[in-house]
């Protein structure tokens, strides 16, 4: 699959994924451990993103092809959480429908147009 995606879009799609993740406990009711894990890879991507050398990186610090690799690793971790951590309804969705978006923007980014 050719990618699509370049570093700027790239950027915009993972701070939209931090609003995300601040904003599905209040909207969906997630609370307990499915809450706290949200809020927990807000403040997670969010770091990321700030540190990601790429066009809407702050500090520029890990190389773009690193941050792909970490979301090669964070989408399937997000489709396993239901089944590991015991979640369901709103839960069980939320995190398979961000795990499957993390998946699919990792195959349609180019990693290698870093900035």
């Amino acid at each position: 699959m050719k990618p699509i995606i370049n570093p700027l879009i790239h950027g915009y799609l993972d701070y939209v994924t931090v609003v995300i993740f601040l904003l599905a406990p209040s909207l969906l009711g997630l609370g307990g451990v499915a809450g706290m894990l949200a809020y927990a890879l807000a403040a997670i991507h969010l770091a990321m993103t700030l540190v990601t050398d790429f066009p809407l990186g702050a500090v520029k610090l890990v190389p773009f092809r690193l941050h792909g690799w970490v979301e090669r690793i964070v989408g399937p971790a997000l489709l396993l959480a239901p089944f590991l951590l015991g979640f369901e309804g709103a839960a069980r969705g939320f995190y398979f429908l961000l795990g499957a978006v993390i998946i699919v923007v990792g195959l349609l980014t180019d990693y290698e147009a870093a900035s």
